[in-house]
């Protein structure tokens, strides 16, 4: 195996430019790639970027798994698609929850960094996961609950989003209506994060009806 290059003074200076070199390379690219997937979610008249902890990359994820937000009927089932509705996994002695691991691993990602993203002080996560502890609840079912809640959030984005496109559009259909109690943008602690029986099966004639 041939050793990297190194420089005539032996402190492996010259190999430690070439590679900030490739970094550099690499950032440009992903700012050229991160700036086109911006202008396409914005031609499609997606608003889910002005959420705190979406970037264009997880907007764009959002869109093309997604599609059409009304094959969900409610925000129960889009969780439960997503994989952030906890089940019971509680036993004789001891009551808990688990998030289901059936759900779409990418788009739970995008709700993952999201959540980390709103804890971390970009947005309201901080304060919502403040007083989830403050009720008991360990950091990681805090976090959980979190996620469930950003799951409603970005589900009633997507509803408004649609609504929207269809009111530009002449003759648009009305499509899915967000749930009364849609998360808002203060912390609560409401049912957003109520158990679910578990990942939703749909039929096929489910999954484009609206309600």
């Amino acid at each position: 195996m041939s050793c990297p290059p190194v420089s005539r003074c032996g402190c492996g200076c010259e190999w430690s430019a070439e590679l900030i070199d490739d970094l550099e390379v690499v950032d440009a690219r992903i700012k050229t790639a991160n700036k086109e997937l911006r202008q396409l979610v914005a031609a499609t008249g997606s608003t889910l970027m002005e959420l705190p902890g979406i970037g264009p990359a997880g907007a764009a994820r959002l869109l093309a798994d997604v599609g059409d937000i009304r094959r969900f009927a409610t925000r129960d089932r889009f969780a439960s698609w997503n994989g952030t509705a906890p089940l019971d996994a509680s036993s004789r002695d001891q009551k808990r929850h688990r998030l289901s691991r059936a759900g779409n691993r990418k788009i739970n990602r995008v709700l993952h960094i999201m959540a980390v993203a709103q804890q971390g002080g970009y947005g309201d996560g901080r304060a919502y996961v403040k007083v989830r502890k403050a009720e008991g609840k360990t950091h990681k079912g805090a976090l959980r609950a979190l996620k469930r809640r950003l799951s409603n959030t970005v589900y009633t984005r997507m509803v408004a989003d649609q609504r929207r496109r269809e009111k530009a559009s002449p003759g648009g259909q009305s499509g899915a209506s967000a749930d009364s109690c849609a998360t808002g943008s203060t912390p609560n602690t409401g049912s957003s994060d109520k158990p679910q029986p578990g990942p939703a099966t749909y039929q096929p004639s489910e999954l484009h009806t609206a309600p």
